[in-house]
């Protein structure tokens, strides 16, 4: 039975505005998804996101089917849906945020395949990632349109099971949690990592080196 919880709604809403103040879905771009049960709330394409209402959202099911649209008729799903679906079917997640943020995008430009750092505190808001650990997250090509990136997401998500995020090369980042304050705490942790790992770099550092004294 579809759930339609108008909190959940009125959450996307705040959530995105946050995620603007942030640098973080500027342009339109970037966003919110959240599951409850089989019912995944999706905001619309190319609309700001400081600006987007509660009934503006689509609701759809756990198979990607639109089973509520908004009340405007000009407003189209965004074009996320399937990446967002990529961590509801591989991950089991709760809520998926995608951010364009520019340490997100920066860092893709400093590293090959695997952004890596380690013995850095904010590791360990990271679900199962400790301070002693090397923090890993998979990077992606991008594509012109954001759909053909669902099969190379999916199989750096597989390839890296204990990542809770892709970064995708000159584009930004996707990540997840099981419920939304998780997938929010995920997103604030790993957007610390990659403006260190820039600022480390910058300093002729090497964020995935243990420090000295622990060598």
């Amino acid at each position: 039975m579809m759930n339609d919880d108008p909190q959940i709604r009125s959450l996307i809403a705040t959530l995105c505005r946050q995620f603007y103040d942030q640098g973080w879905v500027s342009g339109t771009g970037g966003g919110i998804s959240i599951r409850s049960g089989d019912t995944v709330y999706l905001a619309p394409s190319g609309v700001p996101k400081e600006r987007i209402n509660p009934d503006d959202l689509f609701l759809l099911n756990r198979e990607g089917d639109i089973v509520q649209r908004p009340t405007s008729d000009a407003l189209k799903p965004s074009e996320c849906q399937h990446l967002f679906y990529n961590a509801y079917n591989l991950r089991d997640a709760g809520a998926v945020l995608h951010s364009h943020s520019l340490n997100a995008m920066l860092v893709t430009l400093l590293y090959d395949d695997v952004f890596r750092v380690t013995h850095l505190e904010m590791m360990k808001g990271i679900t199962g990632v400790g301070y002693h650990d090397v923090c890993e997250v998979p990077i992606i090509n991008n594509t012109a349109h954001e759909c053909e990136l669902t099969e190379t997401m999916a199989d750096a998500m597989k390839a890296y099971p204990k990542s809770h995020a892709v970064l995708v090369r000159r584009h930004g980042v996707y990540v997840w949690g099981d419920d939304w304050k998780q997938a929010k705490k995920h997103a604030e942790c790993y957007d610390y990592l990659f403006a260190a790992a820039v600022r480390m770099k910058q300093m002729g550092l090497d964020p995935a080196r243990m420090p000295e004294a622990t060598l």
